[in-house]
C-alpha cells in the first residue's frame, strides 16, 4: 500500500535535436522516440498541444504493450498447435488417398492385361505387361496424388512447422482467422471449419503442386492514435507485429506519425491515415476481409461511439483494448442521465463506484457485440487513475451470447444509510444433463424482485444501479502470463514495472474466488494456451466494503484490517483486496454476518459514547439488533403471536407467563446462554447470526508476508492529470 517510486514522479526528460532543418524536443519512451515542436515559454502556451502527448500515462502504454505481447505469444501458440494439426491430418488423408489410387491403378492394370491376352489368344507372357505397365503405373500413382490433393513425395516438397506460419494453402490474415478456425474457440461447428480450410488446402496445392506457407498477419489499429507513440511502441517491442494502422482524425496528428516513424526507421511497418475512426473501421468491414487482430481504443473521454464498429473490424478471437477517461460520468452518480444515454446503466454512489464504471463500460462492449453474435471475455480490467483500462478478448460465438443476460446484473444499493448492497441478475442458467451424460444449459427469466425497498439491516430505502456487467473482471491466467515476462524486462525501457507488478497482483488476488493458476517461473507457460473461463461464470461475490465506512455509520473507532480479517477468517469465510480501493476488503461472507461482526467490535473492545447514535440514524437501527437485545425483540415477537393466536384466557395468560419469565432471565452472558439453550430445547433457533463466535484475531488476518510492491498509487507529481485536449487541425 505504501506509495513507492514508480519511475514517473519527475517529467520525461528531454533533449533538442536537429531533423530535416527542423529543431524538435525529443522525448524517449520505451524504446521509441517522438519528436514534438517546442513548446511555448509562458505555462499558457506549454500547455496548449497541437498533438495530444500526456507522460502520466506511460503506465497505460506500457502495460498495454506486455498484454498485447502477452496475447501474441498466446495466438502463436494457438497457430502452432491448429498448424500440427492440420498437417498430421493432410499427412493422413494423403496416405489414404495413395492407397485408394493405387488399387485403382493395380485395378486398371490387372483389366488391361487380361484384354491383351485375350486380343493375343493367350499368347502374351507374363513378364511383357508387367514392364510395360510399371512406369504407367508410376506416372498414374503421381498423376493420382496430385489430384487427391497431396503432392507427390520429392526432395523440394516440405510441410512446414513453423509455429507462426500461416495455414498450408491458407492466409491467416482473413477475416476467419485470428487464432485460427473456431475449432480453437471451442466452437460447435468446428469440423465444418476444418473441412473448409482442409479443402481451400487441396485446391492450392492442386494449382501449384505443393503447399503454399503465407506469412501470419498481427495487425494492430490505433484508431486514435495522436502522435503515434503507441504504434511505434507496438512495432518497436512486440515482435509479432507485421504492421500497425496509426490513425487520426487530425492532419497535424497524422504528419506527426509520419515524422516520428520515420524517425524511428520503421515507416515501413506503420500506415498513418487521417480520418474518422468509426469510418475507417466500417470501411474495413464493408470492403475488405483484412481485419485486425488488435484495436486500440484510447480517445480523449468516452470510447463508447467507437465500440460498433471495433467490435465487428476485430478477427474472430481479436483483442479489443479501451480507454474510457470520463471517470466523472462513468464512477459518479452526478450524471446520471449521461451514464445511461452513453453506457446504458447508472453508477452508484459510494466507493464502489469505480468498480462499477468497469462493469458497466464491460456491459455496453458486450451488448455492442451481442447484436452481431459476438461473446466477450475479460482478460484484464483496471481502475487507474483518472481513467479505466480494458482487455477484452472478442469471439464469435451466438452460443455463448446466450448467457449475456444471466450475467447482467442490477444492484440495490443503500447509498444513504448502512451502505449495504444486494444483487439481482436479469436472467438465470442453470446446467443440466442430457440422458448420454453430456452437459447443457438452459435459460429462463429470474424472479423479482431480489431485495426489499427498504435496505434489511438498516431500513433506509435502497437505489438502482446498472445494468451492468455481472461476470469476471480478469482472466487470472492472463494476468499470470503478463506476471510472468516482467523478471525479464528492462527496467530502463518499462519505468513503470514496480506500479504493474504491484496492480496486477491485486487484480489477481480479486479473482480469489475463482481456480487460479499459481505464478509459475518466467517463459514456463509458453507452449500452453491461455485458459478461457466459462462463459456462463458470473462473479460470485462482486465490489467490497470499507471498514471506515462501516465504522463511520455505527460512530465507533475503526478497527485494524487485521482484526477485521482475523473474524471473517475465524469463522471460515476469505479476504482479499480491492485493486480500486486503498484499505478495501473483497469477501464470500454475507452483509448479515459482517454487520454482526462490527456489532461484536462494538460490544468486545469499543463501547458507543452514550447518545452519540440516535433514533432515525442508520447505525442506531444496526445496534438495535445486537445480541444482547436479540432476546428481548424475540420475546416481544412471540408476545404478539400468542396475543392474536390465543383462543382463551387460559392459555394467553400462560403464554404471558412463559415469556416474562424468559426475559427474567436475560442479565449476564451465561443467563442468554441459558435462555438460548431453552429455546433450542423448544425448537426455536433465532437469528443465526448472533450464535456466531466473533474473535478478533489479528494473527489470523495478518497477510502472509510477500514482495514489497506498489499497491496503489499516489498522485505522480504536481499538475498531473488528463491534460488539455489537444486542438484538431481538420
Amino acid at each position: 500500500m505504501s506509495p513507492s517510486h514508480n519511475g514517473l514522479k519527475e517529467p520525461p526528460v528531454t533533449h533538442e535535436v536537429q531533423y530535416k532543418d527542423k529543431t524538435y524536443e525529443k522525448v524517449r519512451e520505451g524504446l521509441a522516440d517522438i519528436l514534438n515542436l517546442p513548446s511555448g515559454h509562458s505555462k499558457k502556451d506549454s500547455n496548449k498541444q497541437a498533438v495530444f502527448y500526456n507522460p502520466i500515462q506511460q503506465f497505460n502504454r506500457d502495460l498495454s504493450v506486455l498484454a498485447i505481447h502477452a496475447f501474441a505469444e498466446d495466438l502463436a501458440v494457438i497457430r502452432r498447435a491448429r498448424h500440427e494439426r492440420r498437417i498430421e491430418k493432410l499427412a493422413k488423408d494423403g496416405k489414404r488417398g495413395t492407397k485408394r489410387k493405387r488399387e485403382q491403378v493395380a485395378r486398371h492394370d490387372t483389366a488391361e492385361k487380361s484384354n491383351q491376352n485375350k486380343k493375343l489368344g493367350g499368347q502374351g507372357t507374363s513378364e511383357g505387361p508387367e514392364e510395360s505397365t510399371t512406369p504407367h503405373s508410376a506416372e498414374n500413382i503421381e498423376q493420382s496424388q496430385c489430384q487427391d490433393g497431396v503432392p507427390p513425395t520429392t526432395p523440394n516438397t516440405t510441410l512446414t512447422s513453423d509455429p507462426l506460419a500461416g495455414e498450408v494453402g491458407h492466409t491467416i490474415g482473413n477475416s476467419s482467422d485470428l487464432n485460427g478456425d473456431t475449432e480453437g474457440q471451442q466452437s460447435a461447428d468446428g469440423n465444418a471449419v476444418d473441412a473448409q480450410h482442409e479443402n481451400r488446402s487441396h485446391h492450392d496445392m492442386e494449382q501449384t503442386g505443393a503447399p503454399t506457407v503465407k506469412t501470419p498477419q498481427f495487425r494492430i489499429l490505433d484508431a486514435l492514435s495522436a502522435t503515434g507513440l503507441r504504434a511505434l511502441r507496438y512495432v518497436k517491442e512486440i515482435p509479432h507485429v507485421t504492421s500497425v494502422i496509426a490513425n487520426d482524425i487530425s492532419s497535424s496528428a497524422t504528419a506527426s506519425i509520419k515524422l516520428n516513424a520515420e524517425y524511428n526507421g520503421i515507416i515501413d511497418k506503420i500506415q498513418p491515415t487521417t480520418g474518422d475512426a468509426k469510418s475507417l473501421m466500417y470501411h474495413t468491414i464493408a470492403h475488405t476481409k483484412d481485419l485486425f487482430s488488435v484495436i486500440d481504443l484510447d480517445p480523449y473521454g468516452t470510447a463508447v461511439p467507437f465500440l460498433d464498429a471495433a467490435v465487428q473490424a476485430l478477427h474472430d478471437g481479436g483483442l479489443l483494448c479501451v480507454t474510457c477517461t470520463d471517470a466523472g460520468v462513468f464512477a459518479s452518480v452526478g450524471f446520471p442521465e449521461k451514464t445511461f444515454s452513453q453506457y446504458g446503466g447508472i453508477s452508484w454512489k459510494g466507493t464502489q463506484g469505480h468498480e462499477a464504471g468497469l462493469r458497466l463500460i464491460l456491459n455496453a462492449v458486450a451488448t455492442s457485440a451481442a447484436k452481431y453474435g459476438l461473446a466477450i471475455e475479460p482478460l484484464l480490467s483496471l481502475n487507474i487513475d483518472f481513467y479505466a483500462r480494458l482487455f477484452v478478448r472478442i469471439r464469435r460465438s451466438p452460443a455463448d451470447v446466450k448467457f449475456l443476460a444471466s450475467r447482467t446484473m442490477i444492484v440495490y444499493n443503500c447509498d444513504h444509510g448502512c451502505g449495504s448492497f444486494s444483487t439481482q441478475y436479469l436472467a438465470q442458467t442453470k446446467e443440466r444433463e442430457d440422458k448420454s451424460g453430456g452437459k447443457f444449459h438452459t435459460h429462463s427469466l429470474a424472479q423479482a424482485p431480489s431485495a426489499t425497498p427498504f435496505c434489511d439491516h438498516c431500513g433506509f430505502k435502497t437505489h438502482l444501479a446498472g445494468p451492468m456487467w455481472g461476470g469476471p473482471l480478469h482472466n487470472p491466467h492472463f494476468i499470470v502470463r503478463v506476471l510472468d515476462m516482467l523478471p525479464n524486462l528492462d527496467k530502463e525501457v518499462y519505468a513503470t514495472i514496480p506500479r504493474i507488478e504491484g496492480m496486477l497482483t491485486l487484480a489477481l488476488n480479486e479473482t480469489l474466488f475463482q481456480e487460479s493458476p499459481q505464478l509459475s517461473p518466467s517463459g514456463s507457460n509458453e507452449a500452453i494456451p491461455i485458459v478461457s473461463l466459462d462463459p456462463a461464470l458470473r462473479d460470485p461475490h462482486p465490489f467490497f466494503f470499507n471498514p471506515s465506512i462501516l465504522a463511520r455509520t455505527l460512530h465507533c473507532s475503526v478497527p485494524s484490517d487485521a482484526a477485521l480479517r482475523g473474524a471473517l477468517h475465524g469463522l471460515g469465510y476469505r479476504t482479499t483486496r480491492s485493486h480500486t480501493e486503498p484499505g478495501s476488503i473483497r469477501t464470500d461472507a454475507p452483509w448479515s454476518v459482517i454487520w454482526e461482526i462490527m456489532r461484536e467490535w462494538v460490544r468486545q473492545k469499543h463501547p458507543i459514547k452514550a447518545g452519540s447514535l440516535k433514533k432515525g440514524m442508520a447505525g442506531f437501527e444496526i445496534m438495535k439488533k445486537d445480541r444482547s437485545n436479540k432476546h428481548l425483540e424475540d420475546q416481544k415477537e412471540k408476545l404478539k403471536k400468542i396475543l392474536i393466536e390465543s383462543e382463551s384466557v387460559e392459555s394467553l395468560k400462560k403464554g404471558m407467563e412463559a415469556t416474562l419469565f424468559r426475559l427474567s432471565k436475560i442479565g449476564t452472558d451465561a443467563d442468554l446462554d441459558k435462555v438460548q439453550d431453552d429455546e433450542l430445547q423448544e425448537g426455536t433457533t433465532g437469528t443465526q447470526c448472533h450464535d456466531l463466535k466473533v474473535e478478533f484475531n489479528e494473527r489470523l488476518g495478518r497477510e502472509a508476508a510477500v514482495k514489497k510492491m506498489v499497491r496503489y498509487q499516489m498522485n505522480p507529481r504536481a499538475d498531473w492529470g488528463p491534460m488539455s485536449k489537444a486542438k484538431v487541425d481538420l
